[in-house]
């Protein structure tokens, strides 16, 4: 916990992901009162996508934070406002293409369980 997840469009890969996950951990920490040796990010591309009627000239990032449960609505907010100011500096504009951006936290279930070999 947290266990994060990146998805972004391929139009996206110039980004240098792992950058913007170990940017992103301390805000984690610091919002969420989490723990910085249990932050674990995964990126994920994706393949196929479609914003409105079109399937060009978009790009998309969603970043999930799942927690466990016990974060007030404003540490959310909070954390998902900070996320996308984050993904606003790491990800930037690019003439021709509209980016989304976007991030949400959520808790996890209460069968979330982990082991650590």
């Amino acid at each position: 916990m947290p266990q994060i997840t990146i998805e972004h469009s391929p139009r996206l890969d110039r980004v240098h992901w792992e950058e913007f996950a170990l940017a992103l951990h301390p805000v984690v920490v610091e919002t969420a009162a989490a723990k910085l040796e249990a932050c674990k990010t995964r990126v994920l591309r994706t393949e196929d996508e479609a914003v409105g009627g079109e399937t060009t000239n978009h790009a998309i990032v969603n970043v999930t934070i799942a927690l466990l449960a016990g974060r007030s609505d404003e540490t959310k907010a909070k954390l998902t406002e900070a996320v996308v100011e984050l993904l606003c500096k790491h990800v930037g504009s690019e003439d021709g293409l509209t980016v989304h951006l976007s991030a949400e936290v959520r808790d996890l279930d209460a069968s979330y369980t982990k082991a650590v070999l």
